[in-house]
């Protein structure tokens, strides 16, 4: 059975939605946020610290975008992957990276030095630098989701999870009464997908059986010196 190590609404999300969407079983493991610093003994576990971490057989893997698309691939024949004989299949490779090397990345930074640093360290410019910065990439998907219900393929697929979870962070950080139109629409969709709300109901039902609390740590960097 796959077991996945997973954080409430971290990146580890994106593979806890995927394998709702496959309908696979799975192990669901919650650790605190961040795992390295309140779970010290998950470092026996993933040296890195980081979650996600999927366990499959002999397969370890902690990149949530690769997860997404391994996960397609080792359960085909699915229609959340996008094949290379499709038209889209570039357009699905890129918007399946592009949900986390594009979009997300600038929110963490944004979460760390608006909430997960100490007050002290905590740099406001910075954080308001990387909104904006989120907001000019989100906005070129406008004119793509204005005349399209999916991001490629004219379905629902991987991609969509990948840049859907950036979404769904985005909302956390308070961002999404700032979407554009056609984003807002298209975020809606997503959100009334079965997968998406039975990954929301496996990781509140995960956390409250195994103690784990839903809202982060208030200080995730804590301040060494």
């Amino acid at each position: 059975m796959i077991t996945l190590y997973h954080c409430t609404s971290a990146r580890s999300f994106r593979p806890l939605w995927m394998m709702e969407e496959l309908q696979l079983d799975y192990e669901l493991v919650m650790l605190p946020f961040p795992p390295r610093v309140y779970a010290r003994q998950y470092l026996d576990v993933n040296p890195l610290g980081t979650i996600p971490l999927l366990v499959d057989g002999s397969t370890r893997m902690t990149e949530s975008a690769a997860i997404c698309q391994y996960l397609c691939a080792r359960h085909a024949p699915t229609p959340l992957q996008v094949l290379p004989s499709e038209d889209d299949f570039g357009a699905y490779l890129n918007y399946l990276h592009f949900g986390e090397a594009t979009l997300t990345f600038p929110q963490t930074l944004v979460l760390r030095y608006s909430r997960f640093e100490p007050r002290s360290r905590r740099q406001p410019a910075v954080a308001a630098d990387y909104t904006k910065c989120f907001m000019a990439r989100l906005r070129t998907l406008e004119p793509l989701l204005a005349k399209q219900e999916y991001l490629c393929a004219d379905r629902f697929t991987a991609a969509d999870v990948s840049v859907g979870y950036a979404l769904m962070l985005a909302k956390c950080l308070g961002l999404a009464e700032r979407f554009t139109p056609a984003v807002s629409a298209y975020w809606s969709r997503l959100q009334q997908r079965e997968g998406y709300l039975r990954a929301l109901c496996s990781q509140e039902a995960a956390a409250l059986a195994q103690g784990i609390s839903t809202t982060p740590a208030p200080s995730t960097f804590p301040d060494e010196h």
